[in-house]
């Protein structure tokens, strides 16, 4: 939403009462719960430009998650002129727009409130999210679907899962939803499409092949992401690009769109994606991640990690914190994309570089840390 990493905002995590307790490290007191008002967004930096803003579905950015306290923060306060927001089903409450077989997560909803605005606001550029609840817990498609990837041959992998793929299915119908549209508008040559996931899957699930570990981690299943972006004139179908792009990237990339002069005074951490679109070479070789918190739902601690070329450093607050052993992790994802064999050993000037760098990128952005446990002797 700003072109800045979680870390410099010290918004790090939304699930406000969701830490485990009793655990060797506090988190911070401090972090910071919902995004600032004045912190400059995407839809507002837009809107500027000239452009009708609109975002449907989930928003995780306010005080609250739902009206009435989450009002003052929606996205009509950060530069959306239209929004309507969605919420997951809840499992305790039985809703007949929440059954399985009625649109449970809200795609069909989305998507047509997407293709509405579009047909509505024609005589300006426009600036569309659609922020989707699929694919998320609870598990629920309709039952048709389900039943067709029970009977599939591989069915019984654990990398596979009739409900999620029943729910891709959904979710992908929406997106082609959404390009018909725009060919049929007759704008396709003239709009910039990216799908983006925000994070990995839940390995309790579905086995992230071949990553470790799932939604929630460090480990690659829960950071690499899929991007796919459709360009017509300005990139050429089919095209690949290995370049390490970041979500804090998309601030700059639809400032370079709109031809919007960047605010030397708002510091931003990403870099325009453009050159990786026209295949001119992206010039990135470090990329951050610092979480500072547990996760109820993976059991991920916290942790940092850092990108250099095609190593990765994971960097483990609580050994970190109490001087421990294994407080961090080398890895080679040229030759190791699973993330099974630690280098910190084999390649120790590497890792001691790495570490180095990241403690530098610590300072930059202002990088708040969990403590020591004093109250729990468990942990001392």
């Amino acid at each position: 939403m700003t072109g800045k990493h979680p870390a410099r905002l010290h918004l790090t995590n939304y699930l406000v009462g969701s830490s485990p307790k009793n655990k060797p490290l506090l988190v911070p007191d401090n972090w910071q719960k919902f995004l600032p008002l004045e912190e400059i967004t995407i839809a507002e930096m837009l809107k500027k430009a000239g452009y009708e803003t609109a975002l449907f579905g989930k928003w995780h950015l306010s005080k609250e998650k739902t009206p009435p306290k989450s009002i003052s923060h929606n996205p009509g306060k950060q530069g959306f002129d239209f929004s309507f927001v969605t919420y997951k089903p809840i499992r305790s409450l039985k809703r007949a727009w929440q059954e399985p077989e009625k649109d449970a997560h809200n795609i069909d909803t989305i998507s047509r409130l997407g293709i509405d605005f579009m047909k509505r606001k024609l005589k300006k550029p426009f600036f569309l999210m659609l922020s989707h609840n699929a694919i998320h817990d609870p598990l629920v498609s309709k039952s048709e679907l389900i039943k067709k990837y029970e009977q599939k041959d591989q069915n019984n992998k654990p990398e596979n899962h009739p409900i999620i793929a029943s729910m891709v299915q959904e979710l992908d119908n929406s997106v082609g939803d959404i390009l018909n549209t725009i060919q049929e508008l007759g704008i396709s040559d003239n709009t910039l499409v990216i799908f983006y996931s925000d994070n990995g899957g839940n390995d309790a699930y579905a086995f992230q092949k071949p990553f470790r570990k799932g939604k929630g981690w460090l480990y690659e299943g829960g950071i690499r992401v899929p991007l796919i972006v459709c360009w017509p004139g300005k990139i050429k179908p089919g095209t690949t690009s290995d370049a390490m792009i970041s979500s804090v990237d998309f601030m700059q990339t639809f400032m370079e769109v709109a031809g919007v002069v960047p605010d030397e005074e708002n510091k931003l951490d990403g870099i325009s994606m453009i050159p990786a679109f026209k295949q001119e070479g992206l010039k990135r070789e470090k990329l951050f991640w610092h979480y500072p918190h547990y996760h109820k739902g993976s059991g991920m601690v916290p942790a940092s990690a850092m990108r250099w070329k095609n190593y990765k450093l994971i960097e483990w607050h609580e050994q970190m914190l109490k001087n421990e052993k294994g407080q961090i992790e080398l890895y080679d994802l040229s030759n190791d994309i699973g993330e099974q064999v630690s280098l910190v050993d084999e390649k120790p000037e590497i890792a001691t570089a790495m570490r180095e760098e990241l403690h530098k990128w610590y300072k930059e952005v202002g990088a708040q840390f969990p403590s020591i446990n004093e109250n729990n002797k468990i942990f001392k």
